[in-house]
């Protein structure tokens, strides 16, 4: 019985941003908040979840080892991607509005807290932003985004073996899915499973010719080849910018942004690679509103949801230019056990607490105590 359980406000205000999760804790990276200055560069911001407490950290600018030298971290950016692979966070990708796009693999120890920039073989990817990076194992793959040197879509796939730190671009089999950026790519056991995403209608350049395909593509990484998949009678609209988790062997899609619709979502939809059939799901509890470029990050049974802009309500247009970015968060609980439906209750009845154990009196706070670490918001129009 799915449940939203968990709505806080004033964690990190990010747009576009990147996170995993290692144990209990989910770790985010950089992204943008309008308003903020993108002209300058800057160290890239982490911020720090903790799942257990419900409390935001930040953590602290790296300083340089040796005077005089700048440390290893990257720049801030948005559009980039992250994997968690053992103990290490691989950042790739993503821009900012002075340096443009990068190609940089940046590593990140989620023990020290400390930035490298690994030594890389093969051939490495153009520097892009829109992509997607999932993993198997221990290789990243790299779908699509948008190109900065070609100035187009990509629909290529590059894989990193990070045990010999060696880029490959896959020569893929069958038919490949469209040119595409800011789309999904989860694996569910050897299959790389890609919905969504914006393309153009004719080709890999951008003609002002939007499309946002709804249906599912599936790449198999052992044969290295897209497969041929049945029609499936029930889709999702087409999106961007939306979420995509895996969970029990399904595919679940959350949110996004259709562009030709001129419409934010916020709906959630199962998708069943056996059967190969989609089904929206309706959670119990108030979800997020409609937005796109959240974070969406699992960690248990839980979902941390994060992040993300939407039409500005004073505006109540839905237009692409009048937004507002969001400092909030939300947990959906695939099993809520009894205790946290108990806390459910006493929290919405406003029942008496003075009775309870001091731990659960403490849980309690947690859930309805907002962060405090978010800029103040600015409406966006750009």
């Amino acid at each position: 019985m799915l449940r939203w359980t968990v709505h806080l406000e004033g964690g990190p205000r990010r747009v576009n941003h990147a996170a995993v999760a290692v144990g209990h804790r989910v770790y985010s990276f950089g992204g943008y908040c309008s308003g903020e200055d993108y002209e300058t560069l800057r160290q890239i911001d982490v911020h720090i979840f903790n799942a257990v407490s419900l409390r935001w950290t930040k953590l602290p600018p790296v300083r340089p080892a040796t005077r005089g030298q700048a440390p290893v971290v990257p720049y801030m950016r948005y559009g980039h991607s992250t994997v968690l692979i053992d103990d290490t966070v691989f950042l790739w990708g993503g821009r900012n509005d002075t340096e443009g796009a990068c190609n940089v693999l940046y590593a990140f120890d989620v023990n020290t807290h400390k930035w490298s920039t690994p030594r890389v073989a093969g051939t490495v990817p153009g520097a892009r932003d829109g992509h997607s990076a999932c993993v198997l194992g221990k290789t990243m793959y790299i779908f699509g985004g948008y190109e900065q040197l070609a100035d187009c879509f990509s629909n290529d796939i590059h894989k990193l073996d990070t045990s010999t730190m060696t880029w490959t671009l896959i020569c893929t089999k069958g038919n490949p899915a469209r040119w595409r950026d800011f789309h999904s790519a989860t694996m569910l056991g050897n299959h790389m499973y890609v919905f969504g995403g914006r393309a153009d209608r004719f080709g890999p350049f951008h003609s002002n010719n939007e499309i946002y395909c709804n249906r599912i593509r599936v790449f198999d990484t052992r044969t290295e080849a897209w497969l041929d998949c049945p029609p499936t009678p029930v889709l999702p609209e087409g999106r961007r910018s939306h979420s995509a988790f895996g969970y029990n062997g399904e595919l679940y899609i959350f949110g996004g942004y259709n562009a030709r619709l001129n419409r934010h979502f916020h709906d959630l939809w199962k998708f069943n690679p056996v059967s190969f059939t989609w089904k929206k799901i309706e959670p119990k509890g108030k979800g997020p509103c409609p937005r796109r470029r959240q974070c969406c990050c699992i960690v248990g049974d839980k979902i941390v949801l994060f992040g993300g802009t939407s039409p500005s309500p004073e505006e109540g247009l839905g237009d692409e230019f009048d937004l507002i970015d969001h400092s909030d968060l939300h947990i959906l609980d695939f099993s809520p056990s009894l205790k946290t439906l108990c806390k459910l209750a006493v929290i919405q009845y406003n029942l008496d607490q003075s009775c309870l154990p001091h731990d659960i009196r403490w849980e309690l706070n947690a859930m309805t105590t907002n962060s405090n670490i978010s800029r103040p918001i600015v409406s966006s129009h750009g």
